[in-house]
């Protein structure tokens, strides 16, 4: 039957091999106040009891990574149902190293995530507070966590080049404006606002103009028009961060 484990193999000796935990860690970053921020926690238990951390935890048993991911999100940080679903979360990669950890061996299956504005978050779990930091804000972090969100910060910096996900760090509806905060954020240079208006609107699907009256967004200006994702999910062609000061 669909979904049962198979039978153990005859002369296979499960105990052959050293045991070892698996546990999942998220990177989580939304833009708050034009700046990238990173959701961390304070650890609650030992190892590195008080010491800033990314949310995450133990696999239960019949649980996927990202079943986990998920859970872990909303134990430790109060980020479930709407929120959560409203979240792009995508696996980063796998850390092995054996000394990772202090307790024993523990592999770690790395996610990262991106919403937009998300709200303020709660501890939970093993984490004694959460909270959104700017990025790079911080001090060291617990275990291998510094490398695992520089890594998901590349990672995310990227994948702007050449695929739709800044969107995923905008509203529903977002103005030109709040698309460019999103570039500038993460990259950490400031773009030239009549030429990335440019790119944007000639990238066949990026962006999608929304009907209605524009909206005031607290400049000087005129009211900004209105857009919404596109139905594209990659960007032809890229749209290549400059050369410059990058964080």
């Amino acid at each position: 039957m669909s979904g049962q484990r198979e039978p153990r193999p005859e002369g296979y000796d499960p105990h052959a091999f050293e045991p070892f935990a698996v546990t999942v860690d998220l990177a989580v970053f939304t833009i708050r106040d034009e700046r990238l921020h990173a959701l961390l926690v304070r650890r609650g238990q030992e190892p590195y009891q008080g010491a800033w951390a990314l949310p995450g935890g133990f696999l239960l048993p019949h649980e996927s990574a990202g079943q986990a991911a998920r859970r872990e999100l909303a134990e430790e940080t109060g980020l479930s149902g709407t929120t959560a679903a409203h979240l792009h979360l995508e696996q980063l990669r796998t850390y092995s190293d054996p000394d990772r950890d202090p307790r024993m061996r523990v592999v770690s299956v790395a996610y990262t995530a991106l919403g937009p504005d998300l709200p303020e978050p709660r501890g939970g779990g093993d984490a004694a507070h959460a909270q959104w930091l700017p990025y790079g804000s911080y001090g060291p972090l617990a275990f291998d966590h510094d490398t695992i969100l520089a890594d998901a910060h590349e990672r995310v910096g990227a994948k702007l080049e050449y695929t739709c996900l800044a969107t995923a760090f905008c509203p529903p509806e977002f103005t030109l404006g709040e698309l460019r905060q999103v570039y500038e954020a993460v990259w950490g240079v400031e773009l030239d606002r009549p030429n990335f208006r440019r790119k944007v609107l000639a990238t066949p699907g990026f962006v999608q103009a929304v009907e209605g009256p524009p909206r005031l967004t607290g400049g000087r200006g005129k009211p900004a028009a209105l857009y919404r994702a596109g139905q594209a999910t990659t960007l032809h062609p890229p749209l290549l961060r400059p050369e410059g000061r990058q964080e």
